[in-house]
This record gives structure tokens, C-alpha cells and sequence, in this order.
């Protein structure tokens, strides 16, 4: 079946420089350069080389607009096919998602002129949140997310969307080296040797591992990774998450993760291997320590959420173990644009 000449122009519409040149890069859309975001040096009491990674400069504010680019590519992928009568009409997508992600994407879907996002929350979300998300054209659902465990089949039912597909899950894409891909190098070519990285799907936390076991195992060096091996090899990747369903922290809170793929097993592994630092693993973040971090975040003029910082707060936590003049890498992924 052939695209009508809509879809044809939504084809030529979409984009793509390249897949991993860094002197053609595919994000931001409407302005594509690499790195995509900037890091900055931050005065933070007792240590002496701390930077940040930030991600609010992003389209709706955080780092899920590069998931949701990654998603315009995807239907670009359809239209191919549709082109090539392999399937007969475009698939709607379905997500399981407490606002950043849907908001990113929806806004994408809605720029490219494609089929709306059906989203799956909380019901005790914010009704700004959700007002929001309708306004832009999302269909909105929603259900008990304290009860059990959603897989990717529950979703699409739930979302009346059977014959779609699932963008919360890993199931129908790969999003641990996917989704981050370009970020992942953007953070690994700092050569800081302690990351923090804020922990909620975990997919963010999962793709920059990932990219680390690649870059440091496989034998074909990837043209975006500029940083030294040396360091990368020593770098200890901290993960930020709460397990405290009353925190600041909220977007990194839930009850069940049913997608994320981390499990401390998987990390002794890289550590065991000489992959990354001896650090390396996902740990919970205090509240009193957020709070600190967030005296720090305005003293800075950071733009972020606790959410975002929470790898700020971490690092206050373990400072301790840290030597004070270490390069110090923390991920803001930013603040959504409500």
C-alpha cells in the first residue's frame, strides 16, 4: 500500500543526519549538534572539580526528548514499511509514564504530524500534569499503579491499543543502548571519574553502561567516543534512586519497575571485570541529602527538579568516600516544561 501524499511529506519531513558520525548529529532536531546539551563547572563546598551535565535546555526540558526523537525515527522505520505494503495503516504508541516522557513525546508526535500518544499514569497524578497532556493531544489513561506489576501486553490493552506497540518496555525496541546513545558519549567524554546519574526507568543508567562494556570490549571504536579509555576503565557510575514513596525525588519513585533491567548482579559483573569503578552501582538517596543538594542547586542558579539532581544528592551522601579533588561528573536530566 503506498503513503498518501501526507505521509509522503511527513517522510521527507524526518530527518536523519546520521547514526553515530559526530560531525552530523541527529539532535536536537530542528538544530542538530553534538555535543547536544552543555556541561558546566559548579562550586560545591568540600570539593574541587565538580561539573554538571545539563539537560533543561532540551525542547520540553529534560532528557526524554531524546527518547522521543528516537521515536520519530521509529516512524520513519513505519512509513518505509507502509511504503513498501508491508503494513496498511501507521501504529499508535502506547506508554506507562508520570508525565516527562509522554510530554516529550507527544510533542514531537504532534510537530511531525503523527498518530497522538495513548499514556497509561497513576491516577493520583497531578491533574495539571494531566490537563496538560490532553491539551497536546494525548489520550490519557488511567489506573492504580500500587497494586501490581504492568507488563507491556497490560499497557496495550489498558490503553485500548492491541494492535500497537509498547515504548515503555524494551520488548519491541532496545532502548538500554538506543534511546541514550548519543548522551551516553556525551557523559563518557568528560573523563570524570565519579558519574551520577539520577535512577528511576533506569533506561538512562542502563544505555551509558552499556556503552562503557562496548567502548572498552568490543574492538571497533565508536567515531563519537573522544574520551580516554585510561579513565573510562576506572570510572565509577553511580545511579540516584529513592525508595521513599514520600520524597521530593517523586519522578524516581515506584512501587514496581517493570522494565528496568538493572539488578546487582548485573553490576558486580562490570565491577568484577575491571568494566568500570569499584563504586559503580545504584544506590537510594537520603532526603536530608536532597534537601542539601537543593541549597546547592540555588546557590548555582541550576534549573532543574529534585528529581534531575538527585545524583547531587548522592554525591553528598558517599562524599565521604570520594576524594575531594576527583573529576566529579553530575547529570541534571533536567525539569519538565509544564
Amino acid at each position: 500500500m503506498s503513503l498518501s501524499s501526507k505521509e509522503e511529506e511527513i517522510l521527507r519531513s524526518i530527518k536523519i543526519p546520521s547514526e553515530n558520525d559526530p560531525t552530523a548529529p541527529e539532535f536536537p532536531p530542528d538544530n542538530p549538534r553534538f555535543p547536544a546539551t552543555p556541561t558546566y563547572k559548579i562550586e560545591v563546598p568540600g570539593f574541587k572539580n565538580v561539573w554538571l551535565k545539563d539537560e533543561t535546555v532540551n525542547p520540553t526540558g529534560t532528557h526524554k526528548d531524546r527518547m522521543a526523537w528516537e521515536m520519530i525515527v521509529t516512524y520513519k522505520q513505519f512509513l518505509l514499511a507502509k511504503r513498501r505494503g508491508i503494513i496498511d495503516k501507521l501504529p499508535e504508541l502506547s506508554i506507562l509514564s508520570s508525565g516527562s516522557a509522554a510530554l516529550a513525546i507527544q510533542t514531537q508526535l504532534k510537530n511531525y504530524k503523527l498518530p497522538y500518544l495513548r499514556v497509561l499514569m497513576d491516577e493520583h497524578t497531578d491533574q495539571k500534569i494531566i490537563s496538560t497532556l490532553k491539551r497536546i493531544g494525548c489520550r490519557v489513561f488511567l489506573a492504580d499503579m500500587k497494586k501490581r506489576i504492568f507488563n507491556w501486553d497490560d499497557i496495550l490493552r489498558m490503553t485500548k491499543n492491541q494492535d500497537g506497540f509498547d515504548i515503555t518496555s524494551n520488548e519491541a525496541y532496545d532502548p538500554t543502548v538506543r534511546f541514550y546513545d548519543w548522551m551516553s558519549y556525551e557523559i563518557l567524554n568528560s573523563n570524570a571519574e565519579y558519574v551520577f546519574i539520577p535512577f528511576g526507568t533506569g533506561q538512562l543508567y542502563e544505555n551509558v553502561m552499556n556503552i562503557v562494556k562496548r567502548e572498552l570490549t568490543y574492538h571497533i571504536r565508536d567515531p563519537r567516543f573522544k574520551g580516554k579509555k585510561s579513565i573510562l576503565r576506572n570510572c565509577s557510575f553511580l545511579g540516584a534512586a529513592t525508595n521513599n514513596p514520600h520524597s521530593k525525588a517523586d519522578k524516581l519513585y515506584a512501587p514496581f519497575l517493570p522494565f528496568a533491567n538493572y539488578s546487582r548482579q548485573w553490576i558486580r559483573y562490570y565491577t568484577y571485570t575491571g568494566i568500570t569503578g569499584k563504586m559503580s552501582s545504584v544506590y537510594y538517596v537520603k532526603e536530608n541529602y536532597l534537601d542539601k543538594a537543593l541549597v546547592i542547586v540555588k546557590m548555582n542558579n541550576i534549573n532543574c527538579e529534585p528529581s534531575g539532581i538527585a545524583g547531587l544528592a548522592l554525591m553528598l551522601q558517599l562524599g565521604y568516600k570520594i576524594p575531594k579533588n576527583k573529576k566529579i561528573l553530575i547529570v541534571n536530566t533536567g525539569k519538565t516544561k509544564i
